[in-house]
């Protein structure tokens, strides 16, 4: 089950890889998104096939510095011609983009202190915890703690990389405070406001736009060949490997398979990535949609480590209602608009062709109308325009629903009901005992803890008749009384001789 989950996920993940460059593309060329689409599944398909995990790791490091480049050449361009960063802070500021510090505790706010941090904590449990891609990396060095290492530089990394990105939406709306492209109707999707920022104000630089989208592609390229090769390892691992027919494979014959199986994960990656594009803008299907899919993986993850009471039954019912609740919650967010984000104002007053309607109508009030009719009609037309660009919408009633929950917490909100929901299971069909785990699997102290309790439990209640049946040899009475009087023997990692 946690298997089908990691796969869901990672197709929708793939999929959204192949559909974000592709807008960027479309932006600075006349080729359709469709094609795009197709064409880069076609080309990252052919080298992770060719090259295997080697092309991956190799085209992972130069695609992410290409990314990493690209982005932020772009920005300090324009944040020079703009004046400088303090500039760009400034004109944020005014257009309240700029929010810290909202401890309004209600979940019904898109971002606040709180949600924010609650989904910072998730992105990275998710990202570094539990997710495949990065696991393969991980243990693809030589030691324990180099690949500790890793992880620390990873997160460092991170923090770089989305510092730039989001330094990048502050230029943009700072280049575009006045002249807003997506109300003016020059882009048709918000996600197109960065490739279109590269070909109009940075045009006069020959190859910006070129290497603008190599680090558009470079990035999506990375994280697209990793799931892909990482799909196909799941695959074969987890369904193919141990069934009668390819469990005497040889490992040249195992190695083409799973080759063939990331040209077909790509293949379904396309197929995807071409409907990606209904479900809202990327940023709320990857925050929205993802989060809801991965957070009852991360609960039983979580579980497993942290609630050794936990048995089979209640982690995989618990979970399977978990993940349901939260797939219909996201179906519901995406059909009745609950997911969508307040528009915040943007104004359209600085464009060519309304500054020169003003001017032309301001010209005809002067001929017409005298001077003092003028400023009155003026300021009445400037305001009513702006509100008209500018206004946030207001949903009908006051009350909320539970889809107007932020996205921030659907992915804690997974993890949450999956521990609850599998820990009231367990206890109704009979938690596990201590001495039935691997205590190598489990979290040490939640161990210590658990295994103090059920020993009070055991001589104050019939609580080991509720367990369930060991998979071993039957633990004796005495065996039981020994575990007792000897608590030292069951020290996480040392399991009783007589268990």
């Amino acid at each position: 089950m946690a298997t089908g989950i990691q796969l869901l996920a990672s197709f929708v993940y793939m999929g959204i890889c192949l559909y974000a460059p592709s807008l960027a593309l479309s932006s600075v060329t006349s080729l359709p998104i469709w094609a795009s689409v197709l064409l880069m599944g076609l080309i990252c398909s052919f080298y992770i096939t060719i090259g295997g995990v080697k092309a991956v790791v190799y085209a992972d490091v130069v695609q992410t510095l290409l990314m990493f480049v690209g982005v932020l050449v772009v920005s300090v361009i324009c944040c020079q011609q703009l004046g400088g960063p303090a500039n760009v802070w400034t004109i944020a500021g005014q257009g309240g983009r700029l929010e810290f510090f909202n401890m309004d505790p209600s979940p019904f706010v898109r971002h606040t202190f709180w949600s924010t941090q609650i989904q910072g904590a998730y992105v990275a449990l998710s990202m570094a915890g539990f997710n495949q891609p990065q696991f393969q990396r991980f243990i693809s060095v030589r030691t324990l703690s180099l690949s500790q290492a890793l992880c620390s530089l990873f997160a460092l990394g991170l923090l770089l990389l989305w510092g730039t990105f989001y330094f990048s939406g502050l230029v943009a709306y700072a280049v575009y405070s006045d002249c807003d492209p997506f109300t003016s109707g020059r882009i048709s999707k918000p996600d197109q406001i960065m490739p279109y920022l590269v070909t109009d104000k940075l045009n006069h630089l020959p190859g910006m736009s070129g290497l603008f989208v190599a680090a558009v592609y470079g990035g999506v390229l990375s994280s697209l060949s990793s799931h892909g090769n990482a799909i196909a390892c799941v695959i074969w691992v987890d369904f193919l490997k141990d069934l009668p027919y390819f469990s005497n494979f040889s490992e040249r014959r195992s190695t083409n398979i799973v080759k063939f199986l990331s040209t077909m994960t790509v293949m379904a990656a396309i197929c995807i990535g071409l409907l990606v594009g209904e479900l809202g803008t990327i940023f709320q299907v990857t925050n929205g949609l993802l989060n809801a899919i991965k957070g009852p993986l991360g609960g039983i993850f979580l579980v497993g480590i942290c609630a050794p009471w936990v048995n089979k039954k209640g982690a995989a019912v618990g979970a399977s209602l978990a993940f349901l609740f939260n797939i219909w919650l996201a179906i519901g967010k995406l059909a009745r608009g609950g997911g969508n984000p307040e528009k915040m104002p943007l104004s359209t007053l600085g464009c060519p062709e309304n500054v020169n309607h003003t001017l032309q109508d301001s010209l005809n009030d002067v001929l017409t109308d005298g001077l003092n009719d003028v400023l009155t009609s003026g300021l009445n037309d400037t305001v009513g325009f702006t509100f008209a660009t500018a206004a946030v919408p207001v949903a009908e009633g006051s009350g909320h629903t539970v889809y107007d929950i932020s996205y921030c917490y659907s992915g804690i909100t997974g993890i949450i009901n999956t521990f609850i929901l599998s820990t009231f299971l367990s206890i109704l069909t009979g938690p596990v005992a201590p001495h039935e785990l691997e205590p190598e699997l489990v979290n040490g102290t939640c161990y210590r803890v658990y295994e103090r309790l059920w020993r009070r439990l055991v001589r104050n209640t019939n609580l080991e008749s509720l367990s369930m049946a060991p998979t071993g040899k039957e633990l004796q009475t005495d065996s039981l009384c020994k575990l007792q009087d000897h608590p030292s023997k069951s020290h996480p990692g040392e399991r009783p001789a007589d268990a």
